[in-house]
């Protein structure tokens, strides 16, 4: 096998990749017709879009690992390393929050959790964990979280419901706590799928992406590398099986099933993509989904920005998805089809920037 460069092009083009994906699921032409694939299972189960934001979990929790490891080498202190990741946090968690404020900015229903906070709190914890514990620890940590987590959404009676019921969205102790402790607006009413304690298998998923990084960063030989992600996603792929008989794979609750399967899946996609563009040098063909990788965030919030202008009638007086739905289904087209083709353009629009950034070398890291 040939040797590839020092940094992995794999990594940017599967984070980029998942950043196209959340471009497209998070903006059709109308939110009536979408295929089901770029739907969330509502409940129970999963589809091709709930393995997005796991994906992208996985893959930050890879690159702390190859990240600070080289800030280490190069003698950079643990406490700088440590300002470093809680100041980049601390401004991740603060653009999710302005993201959900933009444009009115009413702060009286201000959404307190989110994706990018979400990222934030999972970027944090596991930056901590690596400059503080082993590799051993932290495999005992997401180990012991997923157990517990387990165990409470499954048999912990939960006040006023008893037995948690997963068939139910209301009775189980995610929407329990937060009904009672998240304040502001909560994306299902009464509870939030980035919610209080959904929050702790997420950080678990950063963690199997650590645990991935590691592999990477200790095997010398690429093959052994691949070989060593193949055998980690086997192993966490049979895990999140077995689980599901005791808690159903649900993105929503974020089970220890969902976070085990989810994490053998990004395996399974990290080693493909190692050998596919690393290996076999073939990262022309992703170029497209490369000026995404290294811009992820910068492309994700100009995405949230841009609703104002394509979604919203208060500018031109009216919205341009409805203009173009209204379009493509009176020349026959479906109104599926026209709403996936619309999320296209629009992710078009949104890597116009992106690939500016990309060809005067300006990476956005926040």
């Amino acid at each position: 096998m040939e040797k590839p460069s020092s940094r992995l092009l794999s990594l940017d083009v599967l984070r980029g990749l998942t950043i196209i994906l959340m471009i497209i699921v998070n903006n059709p032409g109308s939110w009536s017709h979408v295929f089901t694939p770029f739907l969330h299972a509502s409940w129970n189960g999963i589809t091709p879009t709930d393995y997005v934001f796991p994906s992208f979990l996985y893959i930050l929790g890879v690159s702390v690992v190859l990240s600070i490891s080289k800030q280490i080498q190069n003698g950079i202190s643990k406490k700088s390393i440590l300002r470093k990741i809680v100041w980049r946090s601390l401004k991740i968690y603060l653009v999710g929050l302005f993201l959900w404020l933009w444009p009115d900015f009413n702060f009286d229903s201000i959404r307190w959790v989110g994706v990018l906070q979400r990222i934030s709190i999972v970027f944090l914890v596991c930056g901590i964990l690596y400059l503080y514990t082993s590799q051993r620890t932290q495999l005992i940590i997401g180990s012991i979280l997923l157990i517990c987590y387990c165990i409470v959404m499954k048999y912990l009676p939960v006040p006023g419901i008893g037995i948690p019921d997963l068939s139910l969205p209301e009775k189980n102790w995610a929407h329990y706590i937060d009904k009672l402790y998240l304040p502001g607006y909560l994306w299902k009413t009464t509870w939030d799928p980035e919610g209080i304690l959904s929050t702790f298998p997420a950080v678990v998923t950063g963690v199997l992406g650590m645990l991935s990084g590691y592999l990477i960063v200790k095997k010398n030989d690429i093959q052994e590398k691949i070989i060593s992600l193949f055998l980690f996603a086997t192993i966490l792929l049979i895990l999140g099986d077995l689980s599901s008989y005791i808690v159903p794979l649900n993105k929503s609750l974020w089970s220890s099933s969902y976070a085990l399967m989810m994490g053998g899946i990004s395996s399974l996609l990290l080693a493909f993509f190692i050998y596919w563009v690393d290996v076999k040098n073939n990262a022309k063909y992703f170029n497209f989904a490369h000026v995404f990788g290294v811009n992820a965030i910068f492309a994700f919030t100009l995405s949230g920005l841009l609703v104002t202008v394509f979604y919203s009638s208060k500018i031109w007086g009216f919205t341009f998805s409805g203009l173009f739905m209204e379009q493509m289904t009176g020349i026959g087209l479906s109104s599926k089809l026209s709403s996936f083709i619309y999320a296209v353009l629009y992710l078009v629009i949104i890597w116009i920037p992106t690939y500016i950034l990309y060809k005067r070398k300006i990476f956005i890291k926040l």
